[in-house]
C-alpha cells in the first residue's frame, strides 16, 4: 500500500468544470492529476484535481485566469 502524503485536493461543482480543468492544466503544463474526491472530502460531482501543496498558487491562477470555479481547496492525505 502507497504512503498517503498531503495534497492540495481542489473540487468542483460539476464534472464538466472538472473535465475542463484536466483538458486546461494538460495544455499549460500545470502539475497535477484528476481523481475521484477522496472520502474524507464531499464533493458535488466526484472528481477533484489533486496536485502537490507548493503548487497552490499555480492552480488557482491559472483557474481564474480560464474562468474554472472550485467549489473548495482541500488539503489532505492522499
Amino acid at each position: 500500500m502507497r504512503k498517503k502524503v498531503m495534497k492540495l485536493v481542489v473540487t468542483f461543482h460539476t464534472t464538466s468544470d472538472a473535465m475542463a480543468m484536466e483538458k486546461v492544466c494538460k495544455e499549460r503544463n500545470v502539475p497535477g492529476r484528476l481523481i475521484p474526491v477522496p472520502r474524507a472530502i464531499s464533493a458535488g460531482c466526484g472528481l477533484s484535481w489533486c496536485a502537490d501543496l507548493t503548487d497552490r498558487e499555480q492552480i488557482l491562477g491559472v483557474m481564474k485566469e480560464v474562468g474554472i470555479e472550485q467549489e473548495d481547496v482541500h488539503e489532505c492525505l492522499v
